[in-house]
């Protein structure tokens, strides 16, 4: 079914696909042959929620991103560009984070002299999702990164979702909640409130407070005796502005340090850590799951070393479900874009942009 469109474009060069996966910490291109095959190029760059970052920042992004993937010499033999992006939903043409996105990623190919047909946006939940074995069409998928959401696929389209809304109103058990939490826990030790933690260290290191007034490294009763008031408040008060001087979402740069906590047996972290795991049961079980129904998972939580992969798969077991996790979006992104790219090419169908609101 893709003899059509896996000719040589321009009688020089094969044609090519780009796919997007445009998170809460960083966007990322492939490039890819329409016909099938491995990636031939790849691109990184910063955030890319289409809700959270300004526009033309975003435009920033993908440019750098599709620059790094595309060479040169390509940018005229792209015949689809599929785009699943955080903040961006499918539920309707007019949807915001849709509009951003198209508009944001329709000028950064413009400006980089990109050839295209058909450009579709997707959420990020679906490329996710399509990024399985065998591209599926149904199913449930779960993302834990700097956010968190989960949602139900019906035909490569999600239908439902649950949680997903940003640092400030959700994203229970994401990245930016535990980084949030082990700064709360630092400074609940320090003003008296919780218990030691080596939480206290870690993250005032990070957050660059001086040596001289940081927590005990592996604090006990005794231990934090010795850490004395005027110590506690000179830490907080390096801490609390350091935390607040970056944008909020920068938060989920700290979630590594619960992880390791957590694996040195520190009962404040691993708290955290399951804390998390059963906001993301919960977020899960509100889709009302059925046993052996396949559920996809990406994200940096969830990855064969991820701090919530155990934990989950032990909460998940009861219900049925067995995590099915793929490395990012990415290759679900190729998969949809070399589908548009077949739609486009069938009989009868013209081979245009897909734009929101039509």
């Amino acid at each position: 079914m893709m003899s059509d469109v896996n000719r040589d474009s321009g009688g020089s060069a094969p044609a090519y696909v780009i796919g997007l996966d445009a998170g809460g910490t960083r966007t990322r291109a492939v490039l890819a042959p329409v016909g099938g095959g491995e990636p031939e190029g790849e691109g990184v760059s910063g955030p890319g929620n289409a809700l959270t970052v300004p526009g033309a920042q975003l435009v920033e992004h993908l440019v750098e991103a599709l620059a790094r993937a595309v060479p040169d010499e390509l940018r005229g033999h792209v015949v689809a560009v599929a785009g699943g992006f955080a903040g961006a939903s499918r539920t309707a043409p007019d949807e915001p984070g849709r509009v951003k996105a198209y508009a944001a990623l329709t000028v950064a190919l413009s400006r980089l002299g990109i050839g295209t047909g058909p450009v579709e946006i997707h959420g990020d939940i679906e490329v996710a999702f399509a990024a399985a074995s065998g591209c599926p069409a149904d199913g449930l998928a779960l993302v834990a990164g700097t956010g968190a959401v989960a949602g139900r696929i019906d035909g490569r389209a999600c239908t439902e979702t649950v949680a997903g809304d940003g640092w400030l109103l959700g994203d229970d058990g994401g990245g930016f909640w535990i980084g949030r939490e082990a700064v709360r826990a630092a400074l609940r030790m320090a003003d008296g409130r919780g218990a030691p933690t080596a939480l206290g260290a870690s993250a005032g290191r990070a957050l660059g407070v001086p040596e001289d007034v940081l927590p005990p490294e592996a604090p006990g009763p005794y231990d934090v005796e010795s850490w004395t008031r005027a110590r506690r408040e000179a830490y907080r008060m390096h801490l609390l502005p350091a935390a607040m001087d970056r944008p909020p979402v920068r938060l989920a740069d700290l979630a590594p340090l619960a992880a390791e906590a957590a694996r040195h047996r520190d009962p404040v972290a691993e708290g955290i850590l399951a804390t998390a795991a059963d906001h993301l049961t919960d977020t899960v079980r509100a889709l009302a799951p059925r046993s052996g129904e396949r559920i996809v998972a990406t994200g940096s939580l969830l990855g064969p070393d991820g701090p919530l992969t155990d934990l989950l798969k032990a909460r998940f077991r009861p219900l049925g479900l067995t995590l099915d996790w793929v490395r990012d979006g990415c290759r679900g992104a190729v998969a949809l874009a070399r589908l548009t790219a077949e739609e486009a090419e069938a009989p009868g169908r013209a081979n245009t942009q897909h734009r929101p609101g039509t």
